[in-house]
């Protein structure tokens, strides 16, 4: 019989529920046996909708972390707080799955990397957008050398009037705006695909252009967000160099004045060929001396009234890696140096926009 794998869930908010609880309740082989939040109903109403009979809520993450039974736990709390509850959780003796941005800062992204190797427990950051079908096809072009050296990308987090209205998301401090909100995504994606996580200097640009905008004149997805709550960006952008010299442009906004919005996709260029992620993947180049374009579908079906290639989502294909990287003692599919490196970045971008001038990476 196959080992069973006990975990406790740290912050039962919107993440957790949408996406970490439901989908480890399904696996096989898996207890949620404890959860903890700061508001005790909501832990209360996970432990009652997802946890094993009698599993205990608590308002104080150590005392989870104090259950031995427990040998993961999922972080999905705020950004700032991930460095206290992930260095704690590893000293515990647990593995961990944090929620991203794996951090705001590198020093604070880099204190988990340490703790992790320290401790030898396991680490990886909720960076489920590699799994989709057309992240993974891409992926694999790049490591046949479709591509050749890849020179130039961009990491796309674009929405049109999608602020969310929860939460703290909106507030400046929590650094959950755009940039580490979803910009993370796309950049985690393009590292991902050029395979380089080595940067050398960035220029940023922070705006709050339109979250000023009044009641009525916003348009937002999800209802009409306060103008004098709303003081984090609406929109950032970066220019990265990296040390090989290869160049990134990031955007990412909840609210920009453009039609064509999309989220969490990245464009690669290349000495061989190119790739974006419209429609699918659409791989280009240089056939017979002529310009090709390469249209991947992954939603065909051959079966009348059957859709086609509609298997696991990308957060259960996550979820399940993480669990049997556990059980077999293997290497996480997504590496706390890769995400370290999204960090450094992101908050490389930030400060420079701050600033107005050219971020430098300390690179060892």
């Amino acid at each position: 019989m196959e080992r069973v794998i006990k975990i406790g869930i740290i912050g039962c908010g919107n993440i957790a529920n949408a996406k970490h609880m439901p989908i480890l309740f399904n696996i096989s082989g898996v207890e949620l046996v404890a959860f903890c939040d700061i508001v005790p109903e909501k832990a209360r109403a996970a432990a009652d909708k997802f946890g094993v009979p009698g599993a205990p809520v608590f308002e104080n993450y150590k005392d989870l972390l104090a259950i031995d039974e427990i040998e993961v736990v999922h972080i999905c709390t705020p950004n700032l707080t991930h460095r206290m509850i992930t260095v704690d959780a590893l000293e515990a003796g647990k593995h961990v799955m944090c929620e991203k941005p794996m951090a705001v800062t590198a020093v604070d992204a880099k204190a988990m990397l340490d703790a992790a190797k320290r401790t030898g427990k396991k680490l990886t950051i909720g960076y489920q957008n590699r799994f989709r079908p057309d992240s993974m096809f891409m992926k694999k072009e790049a490591e046949k050398g479709t591509f050749g050296e890849v020179y130039f990308a961009k990491a796309t987090a674009l929405r049109r009037r999608a602020v969310p209205t929860w939460g703290i998301f909106q507030d400046k401090d929590a650094k959950a705006g755009p940039l580490f909100d979803i910009g993370t995504h796309a950049l985690d994606l393009t590292l991902w695909m050029m395979n380089n996580y080595k940067p050398k200097y960035c220029v940023g640009s922070i705006y709050n252009k339109l979250n000023g905008s009044p009641k009525g004149e916003q348009g937002n997805i999800w209802g009409s967000w306060d103008p004098e709550k709303y003081t984090a960006e609406d929109s950032a952008f970066g220019f990265v160099v990296m040390e090989n010299g290869a160049t990134i442009f990031l955007e990412s906004s909840w609210a920009l004045n453009l039609i064509d919005a999309r989220e969490a996709i990245t464009t690669i260029c290349g000495t061989k060929a190119g790739a974006d992620m419209v429609n699918g993947v659409r791989i280009n180049g240089i056939l017979n001396d002529e310009q090709y374009v390469l249209n991947s579908d992954f939603g065909t079906g051959g079966v009348a009234f059957i859709q086609g290639n509609q298997g696991p989502s990308p957060a259960e294909c996550e979820a399940v890696r993480w669990i049997e990287a556990i059980r077999n003692d293997t290497e996480v599919f997504t590496k706390p140096e890769e995400a370290y490196c999204v960090t450094r970045i992101l908050e490389g971008i930030y400060e420079s926009g701050k600033s107005g001038r050219v971020y430098y990476f300390d690179n060892e």
